[in-house]
């Protein structure tokens, strides 16, 4: 049976002959097509600097300790996102708290920020869902008030914007993190990047994906053997978050699609909207003013009634081809979570949520017939359940 899945990548003849042109190429990895690629993106968003990553985790990751989150410290950060948004607090040594969701959109409010703030946060990580911005204005004056650093999660909003200005451009933030993994506005196979106007922590974070090494000779403490070729110094503890010349090389080419990606996008979105206008089943993703939504993912929510039938229906639409998927379920109701003592009943509005979303496919290579497929069985399984 063929599966229509919720997301999906656009990979054309063009991409398949820049890749293979790298695979012939004397530099599969470590060459210029990474800071070509990187050149690229900030170009795009508006940013002063960009730095290609291994995944959109260890982007969030390497955000958090170039900001400086260390033991001791905690970082708010949305309920409603995949565990990475929190696990890399984690991975600092810090602590995660959850902030509520605002119940249309599941982006993080700065109300609920607020309420959570303490003299041990360090720094904000508020996430796009579904490529809607936050209320970044609202946000960034929280932050100032504070003394807090913030980072975007904009693994979602590649392609969106916020007060007309793209999303990842950071004038509301210090750092803005994107993932380029298959179902998001453009892959790399796997791959993120984390954009920033702050020369420093561009400058820490390329040597935090390099083993926290440098041969910069103006950073180099022992200047009387830096003269010989070979020398370089491992300052700080990095990692290998190294991308690659031949993923660079397909972000490059998916970046000069992907004006068309959001158009193809937001026409699908636009054809759900019409076609589920005023239904009496579930209610519809909404753009707010200040934002125009990548659409990464087209997430209902449905109606009070089949909340306790929301596995049922899911189901239903699975067995008849259709690959809806839920997002998400509340990180702190996680196990991992439970564990270290994060209860239920945190943050009511994510958890309300989570009980109604089911998101619908959408890509840009999605056929008319699959999404007329995807409307008339969507229809069909709420009048099932009606019965």
């Amino acid at each position: 049976m063929k599966i229509i899945p919720y997301g999906h990548q656009y990979i054309d003849k063009g991409d398949i002959k820049v890749v293979s042109d790298v695979l012939r190429s004397d530099w599969l990895t470590q060459g210029l097509k990474v800071k070509e690629f990187e050149k690229a993106l900030s170009d795009y968003v508006g940013s002063k600097y960009a730095v290609a990553v291994s995944s959109g985790t260890a982007a969030l990751h390497l955000a958090c300790l170039a900001a400086g989150i260390s033991k001791g410290d905690e970082v708010i950060t949305s309920a409603i996102t995949f565990v990475a948004s929190a696990n890399c607090v984690f991975y600092c040594g810090a602590k995660p708290l959850f902030a509520d969701v605002d119940p249309v959109t599941a982006n993080i409010t700065p109300e609920s920020i607020s309420q959570r703030i303490n003299f041990k946060t360090k720094a904000l990580i508020p996430v796009h869902f579904g490529g809607f911005s936050c209320d970044m204005k609202a946000i960034k004056n929280l932050a100032i008030k504070n003394k807090l650093i913030i980072i975007e999660d904009a693994c979602h909003a590649l392609g969106a914007s916020y007060e007309g200005l793209k999303v990842g451009s950071c004038k509301y933030s210090d750092m803005t993190v994107f993932s380029f993994h298959p179902v998001k506005s453009i892959t790399t196979g796997e791959g993120g990047a984390i954009t920033t106007n702050n020369k420093k922590y561009y400058e820490k974070l390329i040597m935090l994906r390099q083993h926290g090494i440098t041969k910069n000779f103006t950073k180099l403490s022992n200047k009387k053997v830096a003269v010989n070729p070979w020398y370089h110094e491992m300052q700080i503890l990095g990692f290998n978050y190294r991308i690659t010349d031949f993923q660079c090389a397909l972000g490059i080419s998916q970046l000069k699609k992907l004006n068309k990606f959001i158009q193809k996008r937001r026409r699908i979105a636009g054809i759900y909207n019409k076609a589920f206008k005023n239904n009496i089943f579930f209610d519809l993703p909404t753009e707010k003013n200040h934002t125009k939504s990548s659409w990464h993912l087209y997430a209902i929510r449905i109606k009070d009634r089949y909340k306790p039938q929301k596995a049922i229906i899911f189901n239903k639409l699975r067995k008849r081809g259709i690959g809806v998927q839920v997002h998400y379920i509340p990180v702190y109701l996680q196990p991992y979570y439970q564990k270290l003592g994060y209860k239920k009943g945190l943050c009511l509005n994510a958890e309300d949520f989570y009980a109604r979303e089911i998101s619908l496919p959408l890509y840009p290579s999605i056929t008319n017939e699959d999404i007329r497929y995807v409307k008339d069985e969507l229809f069909e399984v709420f009048k099932e359940i009606d019965k």
